[in-house]
């Protein structure tokens, strides 16, 4: 119970997160159009995990995908900073990104319950 109770907080603490980018990809819009593109993706997911966070085993799949693609997007931004294509203050979003995808992975739901997968799907006819 600890373990789920655990997931929700860290979903709703990295859908707020997420959602709070909304605010400065308003700010890149014009400045720098491939960063507005990519936080969009983010604010989108943040809605999504906060949708996620009221029953986390129904949304096992997004909650792998939001881990895997952090630590994807971590692995880049390193890879970037030690290359010094980007500066050196990006090694932050390294560790926060590393950081999300480490507790989700931790924290994520093994299976989903039975009760809840028989409710969602339908008879065929």
């Amino acid at each position: 119970m600890l373990r789920d109770g655990a997931l929700k907080v860290v979903l709703v603490v990295v859908g707020l997160l997420f959602l709070a980018l909304s605010y400065p990809m308003t700010m890149f819009f014009s400045r720098d159009p491939a960063v507005s593109m990519m936080m969009s993706l983010y604010v989108t997911l943040g809605i999504f995990l906060l949708w996620a966070a009221r029953n986390p085993p129904a949304n096992r799949s997004l909650i792998a995908f939001t881990a895997w693609s952090s630590f994807a997007h971590a692995a880049i931004m390193g890879a970037q900073a030690y290359l010094k294509v980007v500066q050196r203050q990006e090694l932050f979003g390294v560790g926060v990104l590393t950081l999300i995808g480490a507790l989700l992975v931790m924290l994520a739901p093994l299976k989903a319950s039975a009760p809840g997968l028989a409710r969602s799907v339908k008879p065929v006819d």
